[in-house]
């Protein structure tokens, strides 16, 4: 995996960085590489509290906070942003608004690499409208200065649309890292978990794949 300067994460979910990008996150952390993440929501719109329930609708934002924190610290991120968007409404936002808030991070960061989801492929508006927002904040940059811009997809049609992606990272070394960033969001993922487990054990094939490899597409402007 490259060298970065700084590696900034836009994601809108607590728990958007655990499954698809967490290995990536812990190995740039290892390499010595600062890492923001800026996280749009506190999810708490989120259907999942606990099975059986250990919160409710009430305090779940307040729980999904603390699980997020403890995923960062489980990352060894040490500059989280929570922005303060509201869960499910990421859509509506005025669209300039958005991305100027993302150009403000650009700026003040300066990184030279940018992780967030695919616009148009990855599935919920939330998701939609966040990467759309930093593929607006990129692009308006002089071509130069951009950062590279590495996109999650996850939809049906990303690889028949989008091909298959060119970048693969192997994060077998710091595995145990993002299962641990993954059960941290413990309102979200437990049951799920108790599934994977089993599977984990027996090294399933699938689940190791999914487990040890992170795919990005790089997002390419037309200029």
């Amino acid at each position: 995996m490259e060298k970065e300067r700084h590696v900034l994460v836009v994601f809108p979910h607590p728990d958007d960085e655990a499954f698809g990008v967490s290995g990536t996150i812990a190995t740039h952390v290892k390499n010595g590489t600062p890492v923001t993440y800026a996280c749009l929501t506190l999810g708490e719109m989120g259907r999942n509290m606990g099975n059986p329930p250990f919160t409710n609708r009430e305090n779940l934002p307040k729980i999904r906070k603390q699980e997020l924190k403890e995923a960062a610290r489980v990352l060894g991120i040490h500059d989280l942003r929570m922005l303060g968007f509201r869960d499910k409404t990421v859509e509506f936002e005025d669209d300039e608004k958005l991305s100027n808030v993302i150009s403000g991070l650009i700026e003040e960061l300066n990184p030279s690499l940018v992780i967030t989801f695919y616009p148009g492929y990855s599935v919920h508006p939330d998701h939609e409208a966040t990467g759309a927002a930093v593929v607006r904040a990129v692009g308006k940059m002089p071509k130069a200065a951009r950062p590279k811009l590495h996109c999650v997809a996850f939809s049906n049609d990303c690889v028949e649309k989008l091909g298959e992606a060119d970048i693969i990272n192997n994060i077998s070394p710091v595995a145990e890292t993002k299962l641990a960033a993954i059960k941290a969001h413990r309102s979200q993922t437990e049951t799920m978990f108790k599934d994977m487990e089993e599977k984990l054990k027996n090294q399933d094939p699938q689940i190791m794949v999914w487990v040890n490899n992170e795919r990005f597409w790089t997002y390419k402007f037309s200029d």
